[in-house]
This record gives structure tokens, sequence and C-alpha cells, in this order.
């Protein structure tokens, strides 16, 4: 049974989530929607508060590790580079010590999906070996490799090189070769394309990595059902969450700051103005 979070105090408001039959105690802190905010270590967390197999759907965005390699690049944009995720400190492990936190990382999450549960997670193009060998060593099933194209990207040195335009996500499922897919009969491409994060989404605050809501919400229209519980280990702002609210799932968000979770809350009890 889930516990309740180390950080909460006297004030939370307690809900309930059920699943395959069983009650998981849940404390919201005055979040809405059914959702649920820790703020803490994903790894630390998913392994003492929450159930195995009681999630249906795990949609993330973990730190792509490209912090060195930023940083060693021959290139002419230290100034803006200086300016992002690079240089923010949480994105520059030695690879090896990546991995060995990626595998553990994967070893809760498949933990606590349910069986034929989806898991999504973003990740820069050059980790996609990486990533899909960690997670087929967990146990999950790989099934595609999809792209979101930003119609907007940021034109770096567009006069002598590609524009990079875009990121992808990988699908994976537990204990089987499919689960939960909301097709609607039509052929569904693994390519999504939107704009980058506008700032309409960035109101209550902005995270550097921040996903569109847009490209959120159909991935999770996609792979879940209403009611589903959606969890997001790295929750940054909260988008998961928000989306999942909007579209009538439950969610949970876990995020090692404080800064973001707060973000997070504020934005899931201020639904109207993100509609």
């Amino acid at each position: 049974m889930a516990k309740k979070a180390r950080k909460y105090t006297s004030e939370q408001q307690e809900t309930t989530l059920q699943t395959d039959g069983r009650t998981y105690k849940l404390y919201l802190n005055d979040i809405a929607h059914n959702a649920l905010i820790f703020n803490g270590d994903c790894i630390d967390v998913m392994s003492s508060e929450i159930a195995d197999g009681s999630i249906d759907c795990i949609l993330t965005d973990p730190p792509y590790n490209l912090g060195n390699y930023m940083h060693e690049r021959n290139t002419n944009m230290v100034k803006m580079r200086r300016n992002s995720f690079a240089y923010a400190g949480w994105d520059n492990m030695d690879y090896q010590e990546w991995v060995t936190q990626m595998r553990n990382f994967f070893d809760q999450c498949y933990r606590v999906l349910k069986k034929r549960g989806t898991m999504i997670v973003f990740m820069s193009i050059i980790k996609v070996e990486s990533i899909v060998k960690i997670a087929q060593e967990a146990g999950f099933y790989y099934k595609t490799t999809g792209i979101w194209h930003k119609t907007n990207p940021m034109p770096r040195n567009m006069k002598i090189q590609f524009v990079t335009s875009n990121e992808c996500w990988m699908y994976f499922v537990k204990n089987a070769t499919t689960g939960t897919f909301n097709g609607n009969n039509k052929v569904k491409h693994d390519f999504i394309e939107s704009s980058v994060c506008p700032n309409s989404e960035k109101k209550y605050g902005k995270h550097p990595t921040q996903k569109p809501l847009k490209i959120i919400k159909e991935l999770i229209e996609c792979v879940t059902n209403p009611g589903d519980i959606v969890l997001d280990p790295f929750v940054g702002s909260g988008t998961t969450c928000v989306a999942s609210a909007l579209l009538n799932r439950k969610s949970i968000g876990i995020d090692l700051d404080e800064t973001y979770c707060e973000i997070s809350k504020l934005r899931l009890n201020n639904l109207e103005d993100i509609v």
C-alpha cells in the first residue's frame, strides 16, 4: 500500500486509487483532479511509496545526460549553451554512472507497472540504443521509437547545418507484446508534430525541457483509458499530470526539485487557465 509522503503535513487531503480490486491510500496535499505530487528522488519514492503492479502507464522525460557531451563539443555557441540545461548541473553524469541510474530506474518502473502496462520515455536520439538495452534487461518489450517534430525549433547556425528539430520518444510494454492502444481504427504514425512549448503553458513557471501539452495529451489518450493511473517520475512542471487531469486520468508526479513540484501544484489547481 502506498504510504504517506515523508514531507507532507497534517493538512493533507486523503483520497484513494483503486486498481485490480485493491485500494491504495494517497495524500493530495490540496492537489486537485486526482493527482499526487511527490518531492524527492524518483527511485527512492517509487520504492517506498508505490505498490507493485499499481500503475497503468509511465510517461516521462528523464535527463538525457548530454551535459558533458555539450560541454566538449567544438562549437561557437558557448554563450547560448551556458544558458541551457547543459550548464544546469543535473545532466552531466559520467556515462557509466548514468547507465547504472537508468537500470535502477527501469527496474522500479517495471515493478510498479501492471502487466501489459505502457511506458513511454522521451530521450535523445543518440541514447536510443542504450535505453533499449537497459529496458529489455529490466523485462520490457520494445515497441518502437517515435519522433516529436518541432515546427518552430531554435534556428541555430541555419546557414551551415541542418536545424535540429526532432526529439524521440520510446515505447515499451510490460510482460506482453502489446498494451492499451486507442487508435480508433485509424493508422497511427509514430510521428507527432507540434510547436515547442508555448509561453501560455509557462504562466505558473517553466522547466528548461518542458514538453507541450498537445503531444503529452495525444500520447496519454492513445495508450491509456479514462480512470487509468499515469506516473511521471521526472514530472518537472507537471505537464503529464495536467494532461492526465484534462483527459480524466489519475496521475502521480515525482520531482527532485521542490520548485517544480510547486509549479505542478499551481497548474493543477488552475486548470481553467490552461484549457
